[in-house]
């Protein structure tokens, strides 16, 4: 049986949510919504997904919660960023209600915490609307504080987005028992030993003004970037994969926005 799985990236457009340490929380959400979307859709059979936004889209919460209610999801993922001055990650689920919500929370929760360095700050309540509003199980997660800076800088990694949606896909593979695809055995391998990632790079400079130059085109084609200074050189990243095919892709769409991406496996 097919499981429909509506993924609600907090804010968007207008809307930008928590703001901090050089962080908008409508554009952490998206980027890791975007990757517990592609991986549930490469790696898991018998699963379909829809976004309440793909893009930075103003989009109301009534409109979010009648998406997924006209659809009949099985399941409502909201994906948020904390602020405040605290520190950690926590999720929540509507007061009081019961099985299986609650499982669900804690399948996503403990699988999160698995994967992340952040404090643990518990599986909690709230009267929030897409809580509240959702006519399936909905669970909302707030991943770290954008005004903490310890936080921050982890949200700013993309090696930690992609911990951090792994641990959502986790949760949601626990807690609808979704079966991997099988992949064709390749020629060439394509995945790498456990602790590696394929890296997608669009420039490695010795001078910041050159590699500001290269993110700054990046983001105006809408790539999320990541600068790293590493063997005396600045280095810019757009992604991360488990997978190659994954980062190909990335590769494929940088290059026809003119960037010269390529992919580093470490």
């Amino acid at each position: 049986m097919m499981v429909k799985i509506f993924i609600d990236p907090g804010h968007g457009g207008s809307d930008p949510g928590a703001v901090g340490n050089g962080l908008q929380e409508k554009n952490v959400t998206l980027s890791i919504s975007k990757r517990i979307r592609d991986i549930l859709i490469s790696e898991y059979e018998n699963v379909t997904i829809r976004m309440s936004r793909t893009g930075d889209e103003t989009v109301s919460l009534t409109s979010r919660t009648n998406a997924a209610n006209s659809w009949g999801a099985d399941f409502y993922l909201s994906v948020h960023i904390n602020s405040g001055g605290g520190t950690g990650f926590e999720s929540y689920v509507y007061p009081r209600v019961g099985r299986p919500t609650k499982t669900y929370q804690e399948h996503i929760h403990n699988k999160v915490i698995e994967q992340i360095n952040l404090r643990n700050r518990g599986l909690k309540e709230a009267n929030f609307h897409v809580l509240r509003e959702s006519h399936m199980p909905a669970v909302l997660t707030e991943n770290g504080f954008i005004d903490n800076s310890g936080d921050a800088a982890n949200l700013k990694n993309v090696d930690f987005i992609e911990r951090l949606a792994r641990g959502h896909v986790n949760g949601i593979v626990a807690s609808f028992q979704l079966s991997k695809k099988v992949q064709p055995r390749p020629s060439q391998p394509t995945n790498p030993p456990a602790n590696g990632l394929f890296r997608v790079q669009i420039g490695a400079f010795k001078d910041r003004n050159n590699a500001d130059t290269v993110e700054n085109k990046a983001k105006s084609n809408g790539f999320q970037t990541y600068v790293k200074q590493e063997d005396g050189l600045f280095k810019i990243q757009i992604g991360a994969f488990t997978d190659r095919g994954n980062a190909e892709e990335l590769v494929k769409r940088a290059k026809a926005a003119g960037l010269d991406a390529t992919i580093i496996f470490k």
